[in-house]
């Protein structure tokens, strides 16, 4: 039977040669995309964009779908090869109609990267209930996904790249209550198990898509400087995760940890593009290599054996479809 990595059964380092300290320009460096295309949600902003460029300058086309259109046009001006469409992914319609127009160019998609993503937000339900940061992170993805999967087969040896966080470890998936339907809401255990679920249907996806010549990776990007993700946190939050001082100012021995935005886009990068990935899928990764388990009650490196679970994946999967109303084409 070929191997899966339910239970972290293939979650090993595999020697990449690579570090938290790597940067794009060495993961990228005899990278060649040319005729390849690419969609990056997120893909105007942060460690987004930062791949966004990398992979147009390796000879991509970048499909980028963008809610605030001006926004993308100008964070993207002068990039070549670059495509902006409209979409927002807390919007099962508009990624509907996003996915709809790309089918219809009858293009293959080499490359999908989940990255666009929210965190630490107040209580905000979407459609039919859905707590925004489940909808951003994860629901969003397995539909927007689920949708392309034609045109991922059509590429004949494509790969999925789900960003994840560490954050995943803040919680596991609460399968009978994920919309805080019957219990209080917790900013950080939402983003937590929106990261697993992600994780889960990573895992999944790899495992069933794989005989599709489709791949599948999930990543932690690192703890980084200059992104506006953390934006809503209030400063007791901050404080709360020992991140900041009470004036908010970042803790000097945290300052030292954290990675810049060319540093944060290299797993990802890596996990698109690395020949070293060719015959393995469904693993997590950071800091450019294979992540290992975390068996500990700590935040640590590595992935919880919760956020590999086949049972949980199971379970992750059947509810993203009664949520969604999607059923992925495998």
């Amino acid at each position: 039977m070929e191997a899966n990595n339910y239970g972290g059964t293939l979650q090993k380092p595999i020697n990449s040669g690579f570090n938290a300290n790597t940067t794009a320009s060495e993961v990228m460096e005899k990278v060649n995309l040319t005729g390849k295309i690419a969609i990056v949600t997120g893909g105007n902003s942060g460690i987004g964009l930062e791949t966004t460029k990398w992979l147009a300058s390796a000879g991509a086309t970048v499909i980028v779908p963008a809610r605030n259109i001006e926004k993308a046009k100008k964070n993207l001006k002068n990039i070549p090869r670059i495509e902006i469409q409209e979409m927002d992914i807390m919007n099962p319609q508009s990624i509907a109609a996003f996915t709809q127009t790309f089918l219809a160019s009858n293009r293959p998609l080499h490359l999908l990267i989940n990255n666009a993503g929210i965190m630490w937000v107040p209580l905000r339900r979407v459609y039919n209930g859905i707590e925004s940061q489940l909808a951003t992170n994860f629901l969003g993805p397995f539909q927007l996904t689920a949708q392309l999967f034609p045109a991922l087969q059509k590429a004949k040896g494509a790969r999925v790249i789900n960003v994840s966080s560490q954050g995943h470890q803040f919680s596991p998936f609460h399968d009978k209550d994920p919309n805080y339907i019957n219990r209080k809401y917790e900013t950080l255990e939402a983003y937590g198990q929106s990261k697993t679920a992600l994780n889960l249907f990573t895992v999944a996806l790899d495992h069933k898509a794989k005989k599709h010549h489709i791949r599948a990776f999930s990543l932690h990007p690192g703890a980084i400087a200059g992104t506006e993700l953390g934006r809503e946190a209030s400063l007791d939050l901050w404080i709360q995760m020992g991140l900041c001082d009470t004036k908010g100012n970042i803790l000097p021995e945290v300052a030292a940890t954290l990675k810049t935005i060319p540093q944060g886009a290299t797993t990802t990068l890596w996990c698109a593009t690395s020949k070293s990935l060719n015959n393995l899928g469904g693993v997590y990764c950071e800091d450019v290599e294979v992540a290992e388990m975390a068996n500990t009650n700590e935040i640590t490196k590595g992935i919880k054996p919760y956020a590999l679970d086949i049972e949980n994946a199971k379970k992750v999967w059947k509810i993203a479809e009664e949520l969604t109303g999607i059923r992925f084409p495998i």
